[in-house]
């Protein structure tokens, strides 16, 4: 058993950071090694990452995912798309320009019994219901505009729920990183919103490189563990991508990795499990891991063949983009194969989250989050940042 109760701590609401600060990489940094903590500003990150090193952000971009329809009536009905089903893929199912079929939860569901809801040119229909979620066909006359620009037009921005505000017009600059660029998510990988270009010139300039992958990250991230043992909570699947370039520097810098923000960390793990299951199973491997895939048998290939295993796949079938699908859950006596430093933010407790940070650094979790409670850091998606390096 993986008690969860075991990974909660104190989080005052006046902890919780409500909006970012004005200047994103002024936000305080949290230096984890060895056991040990210090502070610093988020700025000077680069001063505790290895010149050589190769850091790796997602690139994804959060979407205005929450649709709000009133009926004649005056009921007001909440839409939130989670993820496409027709097309599924996210670029083609948001460059649509005649209709999509997408997964949502509905809020006052029970004031949309039957009939198709409407606001401005979107109209929106319930096809089935799947436990608490539903699938939803939306369609639009105007075929000069994609869904992507009708969710530009008519959506709205989903900021985490613990924020307890609503959206403000600033919300669509703050929470999207500065290297955001494809579109998906539902909520901000925040790790990557402290860096600036300033942050990401200094590094390039101490011979820190960058990469890119995409992780769309889904409304499961904030899923609270509702079970007293962990191992029976059920971890969201999430679309991963991650170009052939990016994967040669992986194992060309194996040793001197860096994530940025735990979307990174899950896709970059999940690579080994993936280049294991192409060197086993060949081209007809299904290109998806399972959540409790890493701790179900022996792993036996090396991490620079398992790598090397996804670029032969990759080239065989004349691919540049490795797409597949991650479910993996990360807990303590996980055994890290890629990553060596990650910089994240503070998260919740009980979170899956937690568990992810503590298997990292060893099981101090502790250390870490108490030196951030008694140093006023500020918690959650828009407050401040932590470098930790891998402890075993």
């Amino acid at each position: 058993m993986l008690n969860i109760n075991d990974y909660n701590y104190p989080l005052p609401d006046e902890r919780i950071a409500k909006y970012p600060l004005p200047e994103r990489d002024h936000s305080k940094l949290l230096v984890y090694r060895d056991g040990q903590v210090s502070e610093d500003v988020f700025y000077h990150v680069g001063d505790y990452i290895r010149p050589g090193s190769l850091l790796i952000y997602n690139n994804t971009r959060v979407i205005q995912a929450r649709l709000v329809f009133h009926k004649e009536s005056g009921a007001r009905i909440e839409i939130f798309c989670l993820e496409p089903i027709l097309p599924h893929d996210y670029q083609l199912s948001l460059s649509s320009t005649t209709g999509c079929t997408w997964k949502c939860m509905v809020g006052n569901l029970k004031k949309w019994k039957a009939g198709a809801l409407q606001v401005g040119p979107l109209r929106a229909e319930r096809l089935e219901t799947n436990g608490n979620t539903h699938t939803v066909r939306f369609s639009w006359d105007d075929t000069a505009l994609s869904f992507a620009e009708i969710l530009d037009q008519l959506g709205e921005l989903p900021i985490p729920p613990y924020l307890n505000r609503a959206t403000e017009e600033s919300d669509k600059t703050t929470y999207q990183t500065v290297y955001s660029r494809i579109k998906g998510s539902v909520a901000a990988p925040t790790a990557g919103l402290h860096f600036t270009e300033a942050v990401l010139d200094d590094l390039r300039q101490r011979g820190i490189r960058t990469a890119e992958l995409t992780l769309h990250v889904g409304a499961g991230t904030f899923q609270p563990v509702k079970t007293d043992d962990a191992n029976m909570h059920v971890m969201h699947t999430e679309i991963i991508s991650v170009p052939r370039d990016t994967i040669a520097d992986i194992q060309s810098n194996l040793g001197h990795i860096v994530a940025v923000g735990t979307t990174s960390m899950r896709t970059l793990e999940s690579l080994y499990f993936l280049g294991e299951r192409v060197a086993t199973l060949g081209d007809k491997a299904e290109l998806t891991v399972a959540q409790f895939e890493p701790y179900e048998q022996q792993h036996s290939i090396t991490t620079h063949e398992a790598l090397q295993a996804l670029l032969d796949y990759l080239d065989r079938t004349k691919q540049s983009t490795l797409h597949a699908e991650t479910q993996i859950m990360i807990k303590p006596g996980y055994q890290f194969r890629l990553v060596d430093q990650l910089i994240t933010n503070f998260h919740q407790p009980k979170s899956t989250l937690l568990l992810l940070v503590s298997a990292f650094v060893g099981g101090d979790w502790h250390t870490i989050y108490d030196y951030a409670l008694r140093h006023d850091f500020r918690f959650l998606s828009y407050g401040d940042s932590s470098i930790l390096t891998h402890h075993s």
